[in-house]
């Protein structure tokens, strides 16, 4: 059994890995090359994956870590101003998508009870393939990014709220008394949460940040725990990861939890996405192929077109509302447990399970050239979206100013004159009690280790007009020059070394600027900072001035 599933697994990743070189070399989506791997492996043609259970299980577990990683960016603070739009559109748009969608099934002659379900299942958008494209595109905490997934949550909880009725009225129940009892049960499963949160989880969490090992092990083992608590009082495993993101969100941590556990979500979510390309098979689509089309069509067109709409009427920038609308063109996994709970009373027909699995596969293949490509679209087309005064427009972040790599010491010299020079400056530290008195002082601060390239991304520091790393060791000078050489970024790096030896060497290696902390103290450095600002002196010539001034120490 265990070789069995293990040359299973052999032979679907090495599918994956061929049609994903393909994908690449075609600077195509990625999502694709899954998808279309699922089709090959799946029963429709080779039928290399036997093991259901196993794949569908490590499925859940993507979908999980996704969730996760999600709760832990979820910042309220941010949150806070694409609040209405998110509720407004989000409703708005499930409204309006529910009602133009059963009126097109109804025109396909599909049955009234089976129309209404497929409208409805169809109003809602993936939360787990736009979270996935939103990040590959670093696009995340972009307004509109924001906006997507504060609409998409909105979503999620419609759907939710749907489905206690489904099962409400299969299993019989007072609808009225469930209802009421399981929101009791969330606001009370919140309110635990957000003890533990306050009281328990930070204690923990700083004392496990002393080891890296050991705050990836606690970080895992706490979101396994949530979730599997949730889902024994009858949540989801979805709402569990979610809430114990969520949870860790405000612990200072949550930056460099999430970039250890971005290589695990990775491989469990490409299992995620094979496993749902196994589920078309080419003799279920010759029987539904042209209501699949006319209807993915729809999904595709139709519901970016109402969501642009409804946030175009509330004020937004053309391109805001363009790209917020790119993100709904794909329908979500709860159409999927819609339909098959409709099926299961009774109300829709089993064909519609085969038509959804269709239009699924051919609208998150499309909504993933919009999401990736959208900017490009919309430029080329942006003529035919009038403009009005005042609208908020969606710009690309571009970070902070200023970004310091490590404080203690030199950090501890050089910040007034980094604060002096602008208001949009954050620090990265490594020690957690140094975060915690950064914190407790209201300074901009980020716990992560600087050598990781997932930290940096995450920070935005190749979109810095500065990084100052006050770190005297060569292997993260290494990694930090690296990471910026490779993207081509026109950031000015200041980096600390040793020795001049190892000042030649991170010139060499493209360094802006190099501190020798035993020459030229912090202080000093923040002297030179002071007058580059008001003479405006270039790098290269105060670089030259301060080697020079090393050879006149030696």
């Amino acid at each position: 059994m265990l070789n069995s599933l293990f040359l299973e697994i052999s032979a679907v990743m090495m599918t994956a890995g061929i049609f994903s070189l393909l994908a690449y070399k075609l600077r195509q989506p990625l999502i694709i090359a899954y998808i279309a791997t699922g089709i090959v492996v799946g029963p429709g043609l080779l039928n290399l994956a036997h093991s259901v259970d196993v794949f569908e299980t490590m499925s859940s577990i993507g979908i999980a870590f996704l969730l996760f990683i999600v709760g832990l960016n979820l910042n309220w603070r941010n949150v806070k101003d694409v609040g209405r739009v998110a509720l407004i559109a989000g409703s708005a748009q499930v409204i309006v998508t529910s009602i133009i969608g059963t009126s097109i099934a109804l025109a396909l002659n599909v049955p009234l009870p089976t129309s209404i379900f497929l409208g409805v299942a169809f109003s809602f958008s993936s939360t787990i393939i736009i979270v996935k494209l939103l990040t590959d595109k670093e696009d995340l905490d972009r307004l509109y990014g924001r906006i997507a997934v504060g609409m998409l949550i909105v979503q999620d909880l419609i759907a939710m709220m749907i489905l206690l009725v489904l099962s409400a009225m299969q299993d019989g129940q007072d609808m009225r008394a469930i209802l009421s009892f399981s929101f009791g049960k969330g606001l009370l499963t919140i309110f635990v949460l957000w003890v533990l949160a306050k009281l328990v989880v930070p204690k923990v969490f700083a004392y496990a940040a002393r080891s890296q090992e050991l705050l990836f092990l606690i970080a895992l083992g706490w979101c396994f725990a949530i979730a599997s608590a949730l889902q024994y009082f009858g949540f989801g495993i979805e709402s569990g990861a979610l809430l114990a993101g969520v949870s860790l969100a405000g612990t200072g941590f949550q930056h460099e939890i999430e970039a250890k556990i971005r290589s695990l979500r990775d491989f469990f979510l490409i299992i995620f996405f094979i496993v749902l390309g196994t589920h078309l098979t080419l003799g279920a689509f010759d029987s539904v192929v042209v209501p699949a089309i006319i209807l993915s069509a729809y999904v595709l067109i139709g519901n970016p077109f109402i969501a642009q709409v409804i946030m175009r009427f509330m004020g937004y920038h053309s391109r805001t509302a363009f790209l917020a609308g790119t993100t709904v063109a794909q329908i979500s996994e709860f159409s999927f447990i819609m339909l098959a709970a409709g099926i299961a009373s009774g109300y829709v027909l089993p064909e519609a399970m085969t038509l959804a699995t269709i239009v699924g596969l051919i609208t998150i293949a499309g909504s993933s050239y919009l999401v990736a490509y959208n900017e490009r679209i919309y430029d080329k087309f942006s003529h035919l979206f009038p403009q009005k005064k005042h609208e908020h427009d969606d710009v690309q972040q571009t970070g902070v100013e200023v970004l310091m790599l490590g404080y203690d010491r030199m950090g501890r010299e050089i910040l007034p004159a980094v604060e002096n020079m602008t208001a949009q400056y954050k620090i990265i530290d490594f020690n957690p009690a140094v975060v915690e008195q950064l914190l407790t002082e209201g300074k901009p601060v980020m716990y992560g280790d600087v050598a990781s390239d997932d930290v940096l991304m995450l920070a935005h520091a190749d979109k810095a007009k500065l990084v100052i790393s006050t770190i005297p060791d060569m292997s993260v000078n290494d990694a930090v020059l690296d990471f910026f050489q490779h993207r081509h970024s026109a950031t000015s790096i200041v980096v600390t070394v040793k020795s001049s030896a190892d000042a030649k060497r991170c010139y060499d290696l493209g360094a802006t600027f190099v501190i020798v902390p035993s020459i030229l103290s912090g202080e000093r450095f923040g002297e030179f900072l002071e007058k580059r600002k008001s003479r405006k002196v270039s790098w290269n010539a105060l670089a030259k001035t301060y080697m020079h001034w090393i050879g006149d120490r030696k």
